[in-house]
């Protein structure tokens, strides 16, 4: 019997590559998108979802329980990018990319536990960052949320296991996906103290996201995880360089590690 796969966000960038990647593997797929109606074309069935939204969530939920009775793996992966200085981050923009990465997930996760519950099985795998294991500069937002994310799928894991439910994190590194278009950045404020340094990362970061490897990479990494019989909790995919700055992080002195991280960012 083939297993059941809901993909939030999943009309474009690596909820895409996962989404069709699995479904080529011979699970049932499943993704969504705040306006399916814009991808006709989309070789992956969606559902229409905005994970801002708890009654779109439950509609989709409820959809798919009807058509396929089950949902046997979610995959949370809907996000949004943001950048800016703290400071001058407008809060509503702050509100807007939480309830995203951080709430939306909690949301989907309300909606689809009870049926996971039920059956007494299930597999969550919540998509994070590399950004989320430490303070970016001028990405501090996004690091927030994916970092919250990272520290609650732990303790969702430990809640969960006795109900045969098994929670995992995966963190990409920088992908080359859209990502960049549908970006928050914060307004330069003028005669700003950040307007250099925030210049500056921008550039880098559109750098990186332009120079960064297939999603491919994601989806095989994910189909291996659901392949295993007993999953880990943290999972990175990125280049080598992106994955080793979180072990320099455990074993550096602080003031090292945030001198390295400036160093990086021309700061």
């Amino acid at each position: 019997m083939k297993k059941v796969v809901l993909v939030t966000g999943g009309s474009s960038g690596i909820g895409k590559s996962i989404a069709i990647y699995l479904q080529d593997k011979n699970y049932t797929v499943y993704g969504t998108s705040r306006n399916p109606d814009r991808y006709a074309d989309s070789p992956v069935k969606l559902l229409a979802m905005d994970v801002k939204d708890a009654v779109s969530i439950q509609n989709a939920v409820d959809q798919l329980i009807q058509q396929e009775s089950q949902i046997d793996i979610l995959i949370n992966n809907a996000g949004v990018g943001i950048t800016g200085p703290v400071e001058e981050t407008p809060m509503d923009a702050i509100h807007a990319a939480m309830d995203t990465n951080f709430y939306g997930p909690l949301r989907v996760l309300q909606a689809v536990m009870p049926h996971m519950r039920e059956r007494k099985s299930g597999r969550v795998i919540n998509i994070t960052s590399i950004a989320g294991y430490m303070g970016l500069p001028y990405r501090g937002i996004y690091s927030a949320s994916k970092g919250a994310l990272e520290i609650i799928t732990e303790a969702y894991r430990m809640e969960c296991a006795h109900l045969n439910i098994h929670f995992s994190n995966v963190a990409p590194g920088d992908f080359a996906t859209n990502i960049a278009a549908g970006r928050f950045h914060a307004p330069v404020v003028e005669g700003s103290d950040y307007a250099a340094g925030y210049s500056k990362t921008l550039q880098l970061i559109d750098e990186h996201v332009d120079d960064g490897n297939d999603p491919q990479e994601m989806a095989i990494k994910i189909y291996q995880i659901l392949e295993e019989k007993n999953p880990g909790i943290h999972y990175k995919v990125g280049s080598f360089l992106q994955k080793f700055s979180i072990v320099l992080k455990k074993i550096l002195p602080e003031k090292r590690y945030e001198k390295m991280l400036k160093k990086h960012y021309k700061l």
